[in-house]
């Protein structure tokens, strides 16, 4: 999809916010949670931002129930985690505009001058530098740290972070970062305020992958390895006071952070708090009720299905509600590299007996999900997703159990899964269906900050992993490769084919698409191969999530970000009155 322009990009946008909760075809909740009325009781501020334009100053709480899975900018790859590190911590080279709806889907500059210029076929990218950008202790941002931080995202004890260098640099095969003084040739540096990415192939969207954090500067001489992560050095508005894993981070102004220099950032609160370790029932109730210090309050993990019972009926607390598509897909993703799962009749079983009713139930029902019946979001279908298989969404068990019995396995088998300890409830609903065909499913909960590194080691993790993957921006190349193409596989650190899918048509595929210079052919190709590796059932798509949040009674300019799976957009929340805050 090489020639997708960013006219296409916020079009595709568009349709996560226009979407909203319409239903998936062959199921009884197609009325995406929707009353009588006809109205979604979740949705009343989609779009929107909500509680006015804040006030400067005072204190913002985000409560939490567990730490980020990472800060550095070179391993911060879980959505939620980069909008707060990009929003707050550190600048990239573009950026996604703050605004609600489907103007955060648009691209703008960050520490770039603009978007980037291309030649050579686009096989070339050359970015300015904006002058003035500087550190928290005052230097100036270089090229030469982009350049760094790129490069130290290839290095074998930085797992987990985004693989676009490592999938487009030219010369990054075998690249192990630059702990030896090596560095990659395909990055230019003429000077202090330019960088220059040579690519093995054409890549028109390019300037989308710079959004992600490993396009962030870091200092060499602030660069602590793994311990990089305990205190990413600020480029952005804030910086990090303290940090105590699991239990609490400050952050405070960073004085060296120019306004003039950040269209996109607003900086309101004098300092943030995220307070780790909590009980989520707890932060529901907490800011349900929005008493006292609560009232400057926000969750940073979604609310609890449990919750809402709590929060639909009420008017009042509806209106400090928010709650975006995450524009990510659920999967159970299964281990294609080890028996039984080897056997494609025994993924087949998986998929038919798998009831994504009762999962969007245990979900927080319709008004919060949107159920699956393909792998990429519906946003990549120009929203609708197709139902190729048409498997019933309470499942069809006979038809399982004759899929076991053609493998082989007329009396079931007995496996393990690993989920967040936020998705247990939707484990026991796969569990319970998925033990009505026989396959009896022990679960493993890991807490959600250790969760990927536990599925992305891949010699000792289990068999099952319930887990997602969100399109970076709207392409179906920043969705089927990165969660299909056994090729870029890692031992530990493994990111999106949690299924170690390894199929050779498949990759051949793929490399295909990414050669037409068509967008319109391209988009119809990726639609086409999401369906035929859905045949072979490496994974079973379940649901597409909201990200409800419920806010404090103080909270101003508040959003939920589309381009950042719904998560509040920190760039622009702040407090009514900073007065009545404490901390």
């Amino acid at each position: 999809m090489n020639t997708r322009t960013l006219t296409a990009v916020a079009t595709a946008l568009a349709a996560t916010v226009t979407l909203g909760a319409a239903g998936c075809s062959g199921s009884k909740h197609s009325s995406g949670g929707k009353g009588a009325t006809g109205k979604n009781p979740a949705t009343a501020n989609q779009g929107a931002m909500v509680g006015g334009t804040p006030q400067k100053g005072g204190t913002l709480t985000v409560l939490s129930n567990q730490d980020f899975t990472h800060l550095d900018p070179a391993r911060n790859w879980v959505m939620s985690d980069m909008e707060f590190g990009t929003r707050l911590l550190y600048r990239t080279l573009v950026t996604y505009k703050a605004a609600p709806g489907t103007a955060g889907g648009e691209l703008v500059p960050d520490l770039a001058t603009d978007l980037g210029t291309s030649s050579n076929g686009a096989k070339t990218w050359t970015f300015r530098l904006k002058q003035g950008v500087k550190y928290e202790d005052g230097r100036p941002v270089t090229a030469q740290d982009i350049k760094y931080n790129v490069e130290r995202s290839f290095s074998p004890d930085l797992p987990g972070g985004a693989d676009y260098a490592a999938r487009y640099l030219a010369g990054a095969e075998g690249y192990q970062g630059p702990a030896e003084g090596k560095h990659l040739a395909s990055i230019k540096t003429p000077d202090d305020h330019t960088i220059v990415f040579e690519l093995r192939k054409p890549f028109a969207e390019f300037p989308s992958a710079t959004v992600m954090p490993t396009f962030a500067p870091v200092p060499k001489d602030k660069d602590k390895g793994p311990q990089y992560d305990n205190r990413p050095f600020s480029s952005g508005p804030y910086k990090i006071e303290s940090y105590q894993r699991g239990k609490k981070l400050v952050l405070v102004r960073n004085t060296n952070w120019d306004a003039s220099t950040d269209q996109v950032r607003k900086a309101y609160p004098d300092k943030l708090v995220m307070v780790m370790g909590l009980k989520a029932n707890q932060i529901d109730d907490r800011l349900i009720a929005s008493q006292g210090a609560d009232t400057s309050a926000v969750s940073w993990g979604a609310l609890r299905p449990e919750s809402a019972a709590k929060v639909l009926p009420d008017a009042e607390v509806r209106k400090r509600l928010i709650a975006e598509s995450t524009n990510c897909t659920d999967m159970v993703q299964m281990h294609t590299g080890r028996a039984p799962f080897n056997d494609v009749k025994v993924r087949q079983a998986v998929q038919y007996a798998l009831d994504r009713d009762s999962v969007l139930t245990a979900s927080g029902g319709p008004a919060f999900n949107d159920l699956s019946t393909a792998y990429m979001p519906a946003t990549l279908f120009e929203g609708k997703a197709p139902d190729t298989l048409k498997i019933p969404s309470t499942g069809d068990i006979e038809k399982a159990k004759q899929l076991l019995k053609e493998a082989g396995k007329p009396d079931g088998f007995e496996t393990k899964m690993t989920v967040s300890t936020g998705d247990k409830g939707r484990a026991e609903a796969i569990q319970q269906s998925l033990g009505k065909a026989g396959i009896k499913v022990t679960i493993e909960t890991v807490d959600p900050s250790a969760f990927y590194a536990t599925i992305g080691d891949t010699k000792n993790r289990t068999d099952i992993a319930y887990t997602g993957w969100c399109p970076d921006y709207p392409s179906g190349s920043t969705f089927l490769p990165f969660v299909f193409d056994g090729r870029y596989i890692k031992e530990k650190g493994n990111s999106g084919n949690h299924s170690l899918f390894r199929d050779e048509p498949t990759m051949k595929r793929m490399d295909e698409i990414a050669a037409m210079t068509d967008a319109k052919q391209a988009n119809t190709a990726w639609q086409q191969l999401d369906g035929q590796i859905l045949a072979k059932a490496p994974a079973v798509p379940v649901l597409v999530r909201r990200w409800p949040l419920v806010l404090g009674s103080n909270i101003a300019g508040a959003y939920g970000q589309t381009s950042f799976g719904g998560q509040l957009d920190y760039a622009t929340v702040g407090l009514k009155d900073p007065s009545k805050s404490q901390g």
